[in-house]
């Protein structure tokens, strides 16, 4: 008989100890027992041997040898050695206090237990590999969706060409994109409907992280036919007596414009009071009056429009805001920064 199973045999009779034992031999002294059903360390006769939680790896390696019929296979679909998959097998039987295979033509046979068993694990499984598949897919292409929010300027101009550029980094995202005025967009953000949203007024609120992304000036729109097109630029006084297209008395284009009107005291011939910076360009360009707005809408309409700079300056900013309690995600930082490439000078 050869030397190990001769201790083998000693150590099933209790005639040596498991301590006595190295730790190749306790290995290969294991890897006999446990095909077999019994515990490993050995208990005497008297002892009543505690069934023991299995371990997840354990759980583990029974299921890949389920799957695979052999404990090579199984090592290979871990990614570890067959030792070890073997170990874990007979800790498992240990611990379950099971016999949950035997050897038949020298090949590994799981008993009616272990068939069993395995069903309940592959049902537990079926979450894991879900979240496997998820996190795959998080690491590759981030949250599947972008949900945006706009003032109606913005996505008329800057946020078309942005999203164009994003697509080309992410293109299986779901894109939700709203126009609103600001205080809707603020109201949105604040009760999760967007992961971010971009306006040309300041959106305030202490649960927001709100910046700048980019800063300007409004510019004065008209037909190009309009008399004061041959002005290379102008000035408020320019706009007396002119019929003047104006935004509703919350835009901040309008509050700066009626204070400077103020100070220069002049007096349009009549006006015409309107949502949209859009609706301006559009009326500039049939010849109804002249306005001034945000460039980046004007420049939308610039085939059909003259455009001049306007002084004293109104200053016109671009502000980010995202919710202050999570990080933004990948997707959310890229369209960010496909944002501030078409702000770019």
């Amino acid at each position: 008989m050869r030397p190990q199973f001769l201790k083998t045999y000693a150590l099933i009779r209790m005639e040596v100890s498991v301590e006595s034992l190295t730790y190749s031999e306790q290995f290969i002294f294991q890897t006999h027992l446990y095909v077999v059903g019994i515990p490993f360390p050995p208990q005497h006769q008297t002892d009543c041997a505690m069934p023991r939680p299995l371990r997840f790896k354990e759980i583990e390696a029974f299921r890949a040898v389920m799957h695979t019929g052999t404990t090579t296979a199984a090592a290979q679909l871990l990614h570890t050695t067959q030792p070890s998959i073997s170990r874990l097998l007979a800790q498992m039987q240990t611990g379950a206090d099971l016999k949950l295979f035997d050897m038949h033509k020298g090949r590994l046979r799981p008993t009616a237990e272990a068939r069993e068993l395995f069903s309940t694990v592959q049902q537990h499984f079926v979450g894991l590999d879900r979240i496997e598949r998820d996190l795959q897919g998080l690491r590759q292409f981030g949250a599947g969706t972008l949900r945006i929010g706009c003032t109606p300027a913005l996505g008329l101009s800057i946020v078309p060409a942005a999203l164009h550029n994003f697509l080309l980094h992410y293109p299986s995202t779901h894109i939700s994109l709203q126009t609103l005025g600001t205080t809707q967009l603020r109201e949105g953000l604040l009760h999760g409907q967007f992961d971010l949203v971009v306006s040309t007024m300041a959106i305030g609120s202490p649960e927001l992280n709100a910046s700048v992304l980019h800063q300007t000036q409004a510019v004065c729109v008209m037909h190009p036919g309009h008399p004061l097109a041959l002005h290379s630029s102008l000035h408020v006084r320019d706009l007396e007596n002119q019929l003047l297209l104006t935004l509703n008395s919350d835009d901040n284009i309008y509050l700066q414009l009626q204070r400077t009107m103020l100070e220069h005291d002049v007096r349009p011939s009549s006006t015409v009071e309107t949502t949209y910076s859009s609706t301006i360009c559009c009326l500039a360009a049939q010849g109804t009056g002249l306005g001034v707005v945000n460039p980046y809408v004007a420049a939308t309409f610039a085939s059909s429009l003259c455009i001049k700079p306007f002084l004293p300056e109104c200053s016109v900013e671009v502000v980010l805001a995202l919710p202050s309690h999570s990080a933004p995600s990948e997707r959310t930082q890229c369209f960010v920064d496909e944002l501030q490439k078409q702000l770019a000078p």
